[in-house]
């Protein structure tokens, strides 16, 4: 209990406003790598209010507690599978709020196996989604995974999951984790896109394309799901935390 409390950003389950109509939830660390190399990730999610709906992006564990909060902001209409190892609540959302649409990156299905059986629109393309007026939407296309990212425009929040992590060393009671996220470039201050997922991103001019479309886009902050999020200079993070590719 005292490893997961460190490792993670308390208090949990809890709603914490990043900007306006923009939310995160701190939940508890789930266990992901090789069977003899299993290693808790602290798990994030994003709640971002489109008029009076709400959008979820990988949505944490969910409490009663939470559930009440959550109603109390607005209808989460949409819930958001980011990518093919974002997925494991995504079914506890969808039996809480069974009005709301269930949207998945590619491969979800596939990664989750019976875990999700119900129907569910796919996140595939970058137009053609009911929130567009209020976010972009862009797939960045791995060989491994797609990893879909959002920017919400009148806060200037930029929502990505695993193509930047940000693990701070003071959080990591394992050696071999503290080793691994600082070997892998994905250590605070300076995390970055994770050294075995750069090698899944073969195609290195479309996921070039794809920074310079975030740079573009000009974020003032970053919402990461593992570490330490970026509160100011987004773009300027970018930057940096894509040099090797730029």
């Amino acid at each position: 209990m005292e490893r997961e409390t460190l490792a993670t950003y308390p208090p949990l389950d809890t709603l914490k406003r990043v900007a306006d109509d923009v939310w995160i939830v701190d939940g508890p660390t789930i266990s992901f790598g090789p069977p003899l190399l299993k290693l808790p990730f602290p798990t994030r999610m994003t709640v971002i209010r489109v008029g009076c709906d709400l959008f979820i992006h990988s949505p944490t564990r969910l409490t009663p507690q939470l559930k009440g909060s959550v109603e109390g902001l607005g209808r989460p209409r949409w819930v958001i599978g980011p990518n093919r190892i974002h997925y494991w609540w995504i079914a506890d959302w969808h039996n809480a709020f069974p009005d709301a649409e269930v949207f998945l990156a590619p491969r979800i299905r596939e990664q989750a196996g019976s875990r999700i059986d119900f129907d569910c629109e796919e996140l595939d393309r970058c137009r053609g989604y009911p929130w567009d007026e209020d976010l972009a939407t862009l797939p960045v296309k791995g060989s491994y995974m797609t990893e879909v990212v959002f920017f919400h425009r009148l806060s200037r929040t930029l929502v990505v999951t695993d193509l930047i992590e940000n693990f701070e060393p003071h959080k990591i009671t394992s050696v071999v984790m503290r080793w691994l996220t600082r070997l892998g470039c994905a250590q605070d201050p300076n995390g970055s896109m994770p050294r075995d997922m750069r090698a899944s991103y073969r195609d290195k001019e479309q996921l070039r394309f794809a920074v310079k479309t975030m740079i573009g886009w000009n974020p003032e902050r970053i919402i990461l799901a593992h570490g330490r999020c970026y509160d100011r200079n987004g773009a300027d993070e970018l930057r940096r935390a894509f040099q090797w590719l730029l």
